[in-house]
């Protein structure tokens, strides 16, 4: 038996409270609280076109997100939640876009079912969390796939217009990489359907005016902040040309690491970190692609009713590419997963309506399994990583919630139980993650954990200082003000002067016999890379850093 719609709604409705528990968690260091901090410059300077980064031009992504961020602020204030509503925004529009695409390809069960595998697949929770661009690219792109598949099926000017938006609004977030990741599956789809001869129209010449048309004012911003200046000496050189940049040279130094550094040549990077970012739904969508392929080589690839080759393609040909990039992310694969959910949903259907039940009771196994590790993670989260009396009973009615789920689906036919299996993961897992670990975690993030002394000290957030270099992002956010890099000599005649420091920069300023009076010390630990001996409360301590503010004396 098919899922109700009520019941597809039902599900969508709780994993929207999973991102609205997120909603509201401290911001993570480094990029969504220095995205966070850039569009907060934008505000308080009320300058709209010039990107810095700290106290430097910045190059790497074009205007979008930040734009997105600043009229957040200017609407709701400047909040971590503020931040959030944008990327979380573009992250519903991308599950529509795929419920629209799924329908488009194939029908309205198998898009209900992708914006249900989109929403609860794990980058895409955590991208509502820890906020960077690709929330925004991702929504945005998905659903100008969906718009111009639209275009190409029925010709609709509205559809290929809208597509053109859609396709300059991501364009205008994170640069050709949009448009790379776009391209793919549509000359896939062209490609296999035949649809050369709707590229030759004048409508396509109207969605094209429309895309320049919409990332002019980025490429305004660009040229007035960069072109203008040759003389800015930007990465090591002088005579940067904005545009330049963001058409031709942006892709190729993120392939080479030139200028963002390298941080990875495992070509294989990629195949293994979706072993995680696509779960709970991992061994659907790899045995999804595997059914796909294998159809397609058995036809060898001739036009048949029913096949497609825009998700399958799609996905090979981003895969292929985004492995030979020097710089590697996990979340370069979160423009990948719309496909994914299509493809899954799309398995799981035709699964369904074959009745085949052995393919069903190997994917149940699995499903079964990685339930059971979702349980223990909460278990272990709740009791033993950080064991609060909140997070004890969370955890337990979460476990039970869980083992009730695991009872209860067993009475359900194995295409619902599936689902339902999945679905209840993702929301189990993330429930404790937004409501428990994460505002645990951050308890030894430094910079924030400093901001609330700073508020609660009433210390003067211009009168705080630092000594180098290292960013600051956090306490810049919720201190609502950039913490100023001085030099010792230049600061120790003033008064009311506060030093934001490090244990190392505390010992060597006592070497030097400087004099402070109060001192406040948080803990601090990278938390955006976890470690055993930091989730390990007895080897904790052992791991972490304190960050001290020096009250300065005359």
């Amino acid at each position: 038996m098919m899922i109700k719609v009520f019941q597809y709604r039902l599900m969508l409705f709780l994993i929207s409270l999973v991102y609205l528990a997120g909603l509201f968690v401290t911001l993570f260091e480094n990029d969504s609280a220095q995205f966070a901090v850039m569009a907060m410059r934008m505000v308080q300077e009320n300058d709209f076109l010039t990107l810095i980064k700290g106290t430097e031009e910045y190059l790497d992504k074009p205007h979008m997100h930040y734009w997105l961020a600043a009229f957040s602020y200017k609407l709701f204030g400047l909040h971590d939640w503020a931040y959030r509503i944008p990327a979380i925004l573009a992250t519903f529009l991308g599950a529509y876009s795929c419920y629209g695409l799924g329908k488009l390809l194939y029908r309205k069960e198998v898009g209900w079912l992708a914006a249900l595998i989109f929403l609860s697949a794990q980058t895409i929770v955590l991208s509502g969390i820890d906020v960077r661009t690709d929330a925004v690219l991702t929504g945005f792109t998905v659903f100008a796939l969906w718009q111009l598949a639209t275009y190409l099926e029925t010709r609709s000017l509205t559809a290929v217009l809208l597509g053109a938006f859609g396709a300059a609004i991501a364009f205008s977030t994170k640069g050709q990489i949009a448009l790379l990741v776009l391209g793919l599956p549509l000359i896939c789809h062209i490609a296999y359907k035949n649809y050369w001869g709707a590229l030759v129209h004048w409508k396509v010449i109207l969605a094209v005016f429309v895309f320049g048309l919409t990332i002019s004012p980025m490429l305004y911003a660009y040229y007035q902040q960069f072109d203008l200046h040759p003389e800015k000496v930007i990465r090591g050189r002088s005579g940067r040309s904005g545009i330049l940049f963001i058409f031709w040279e942006q892709s190729f130094e993120r392939l080479s690491g030139e200028g963002v550094g390298k941080n990875s040549s495992d070509y294989f990077f990629f195949f293994h970190t979706f072993l995680w970012v696509f779960l709970p739904w991992t061994v659907v969508g790899l045995t999804a692609y595997g059914n796909r392929l294998k159809t397609l080589v058995k036809n060898r690839f001739s036009r048949l009713p029913g096949l497609e080759l825009l998700t399958l393609g799609g996905i090979t040909l981003i895969f292929i590419i985004i492995s030979f990039a020097q710089f590697k992310l996990p979340h370069y694969l979160n423009i990948t997963i719309p496909l994914f959910a299509i493809l899954s949903a799309l398995f799981l259907y035709e699964l369904h309506e074959k009745n085949n039940q052995k393919i069903f009771r190997w994917l149940l196994g699995f499903q079964y399994f990685i339930l059971g590790l979702v349980l223990l993670a909460i278990a272990l989260i709740g009791w033993y990583v950080f064991p609060t009396t909140t997070g004890k009973i969370l955890a337990g009615i979460l476990v039970i919630t869980g083992l009730a789920t695991w009872y209860f689906s067993t009475k359900a036919g194995a295409y619902k139980r599936l689902v339902y299996l999945g679905v209840a993961s993702s929301l189990l897992l993330n429930l404790m993650l937004n409501i428990h670990f994460y505002p645990q975690l951050l308890d030894y993030q430094g910079g924030s954990n400093m901001a609330k002394v700073v508020a609660r000290k009433g210390i003067p957030v211009d009168h705080i200082y630092k000594l180098t270099d290292r960013h600051t992002w956090a306490l810049d956010f919720y201190n609502q003000r950039p913490v100023s890099k001085v030099d010792l000599q230049e600061l120790q005649p003033r008064d009311n002067a506060w030093l934001y420091v490090t244990e190392e920069e505390r010992v060597n300023l006592e070497k030097k016999g400087l004099q402070w009076g109060q001192e406040f010390s948080v803990d601090q630990f990278r938390i955006t890379r976890l470690q055993a001996r930091f989730l390990n409360p007895d080897s904790r301590e052992k791991v972490l850093n304190k960050m001290y503010l020096l009250h300065l004396t005359p």
